[in-house]
C-alpha cells in the first residue's frame, strides 16, 4: 500500500510515462477484461438558489435573486422522459443549499420520480445538500439520509468534497460542511446499505500534500465501510469564478493524468477510477485511459454546475463509444452502481 510520503514523492516526479504504466498495470490487474465502461445519465439541478457562496462555483445564486429558481416537480418529470427515451438510466440530481426546502419537499420530489419511473436509478443529494436538508429539518444525518432512501433515493454523489483539508475549504468555501462533516455523510449512508462515490476538485491552490491528505481521507472510509463505487477526480475550472481571480492558471492534461494515475495507484481499495471528459476534453479523457482510468463516466445529456464556469466540452455515447475503442478497450454502457450488463 502506497504510504502518502510515496504518494507526495510521485507528484514531484517527472517521469509521467512511468507513473502511467504503474497505473495501467494496476488497472489491468483490477479490470482484466480489457472493458471500459460509461453511463447514460443527467444531470438534474433542482434549484440554484444557495447560501454557500463558495468561491469556485459560478452557478449559485442568492436568495431572491432574479436569475434563481426551483424546478417544479412536473418539470424534473419531463426531464426524466427525455432521459429515459435516449436510453438513460439514472439521474443525478444536486442543487444549492436552500434555506427553506425541508425534507418533505425531497420526499415529494423522490417519490413522484419513481412512481413514474421505477426503473431509473436515482443518484441525489451531496454530503451539503443532505446536511442541509437535515439541519433546515431539524433532523439527524442518520434521519435524514434513510427518510431519503425510503421516499427513493438509492445512492449518494461525492459532490461537495472539492479538497478534504479543512484548511483548503475554509479558503474556498469556509461556509461549507467540514472534512469531517463530509466523511460523517458517507460513512452514514454506507452504514445504511446505499453506495456513494468520492469526487476531488484538485487545482484550486491547495498543495500537494493537501491533495493526498484527502486521497488518504478516502482510502480510510472505503477499508472500512467498502461503501465507494468509484472516485472520479476533475480539475478546477476558473472561469466565471471569483475564486478564479486568484488560480490564474488551471490545471494542465499533465497534472490531471499525474493526479489520475496516483489516484489509481493510492486507492487500491476503490474499483473504479473515472477518467474526466468534462473539464479535460476527449483527447485528455482518452489517454487518462492508459492512466488507470477505467470509466468515462457519462454523457451528460444535461450538466449546469461546471458548464457555468467555463467547462464546454461536449459529448454524446458515439464519441464515448470511439474513444475508448481508438484506445484499445470494448466500451460497454453501465448503470450507477457500475454493473455492466447491457449487451452492447
Amino acid at each position: 500500500m502506497m504510504s502518502h510520503r510515496e504518494a507526495c514523492d510521485l507528484f514531484q516526479e517527472n517521469d509521467l510515462i512511468g507513473l502511467g504504466m504503474a497505473a495501467d498495470s494496476l488497472r489491468r490487474k483490477l479490470h482484466p477484461e480489457g472493458v471500459v465502461t460509461y453511463v447514460i445519465d443527467r444531470n438534474i439541478n433542482y434549484t440554484n438558489f444557495c447560501t454557500e457562496y463558495c468561491s469556485f462555483c459560478a452557478f449559485y445564486r442568492p436568495l431572491g435573486h432574479k436569475e434563481g429558481y426551483i424546478l417544479p416537480i412536473e418539470t424534473i418529470l419531463e426531464k426524466i422522459q427525455e432521459t429515459v427515451d435516449l436510453g438513460g438510466t439514472g439521474v443525478l440530481m444536486q442543487g444549492g443549499l436552500h434555506p427553506e426546502l425541508k425534507i418533505e419537499w425531497y420526499e415529494q420530489m423522490l417519490r413522484a420520480i419513481k412512481q413514474r419511473f421505477p426503473q431509473i436509478h436515482l443518484h441525489c443529494f451531496s454530503a451539503p445538500e443532505i446536511i442541509n436538508i437535515a439541519e433546515v429539518s431539524g433532523l439527524s444525518i442518520r434521519d435524514t439520509i434513510a427518510r431519503l432512501r425510503d421516499a427513493g433515493l438509492d445512492s449518494i454523489p461525492g459532490g461537495g468534497a472539492e479538497i478534504l483539508d479543512d484548511a483548503v475549504r475554509y479558503r474556498i468555501s469556509r461556509l461549507k460542511c467540514s472534512t469531517q462533516e463530509w466523511v460523517d455523510v458517507h460513512r452514514t449512508a454506507h452504514r445504511l446499505g446505499m453506495r456513494t462515490t468520492a469526487t476531488m476538485m484538485f487545482g484550486c491552490g491547495e498543495t500537494i500534500e493537501q491533495r493526498v491528505n484527502h486521497l488518504e481521507t478516502v482510502r480510510r472510509i472505503q477499508a472500512e465501510t467498502g461503501g465507494f463505487t468509484a472516485f472520479i477526480p476533475w480539475s478546477f475550472q476558473r472561469e466565471n469564478t471569483s475564486l478564479g481571480r486568484f488560480v490564474k492558471q488551471e490545471a494542465t492534461a499533465v497534472e490531471y493524468l499525474k493526479t489520475l494515475a496516483i489516484s489509481r495507484l493510492y486507492l487500491e481499495n476503490i474499483q473504479n477510477i473515472q477518467s474526466s471528459w468534462v473539464t479535460q476534453g476527449l483527447k485528455t479523457c482518452q489517454l487518462g485511459l492508459r492512466f488507470g482510468g477505467n470509466d468515462v463516466g457519462s454523457i451528460m445529456i444535461e450538466e449546469n454546475v461546471v458548464s457555468a464556469a467555463g467547462a464546454r466540452n461536449r459529448a454524446n455515447e458515439e464519441e464515448l463509444r470511439r474513444i475508448i475503442r481508438d484506445a484499445g478497450f470494448i466500451p460497454k454502457q453501465r448503470d450507477t452502481l457500475y454493473r455492466t450488463y447491457f449487451l452492447n
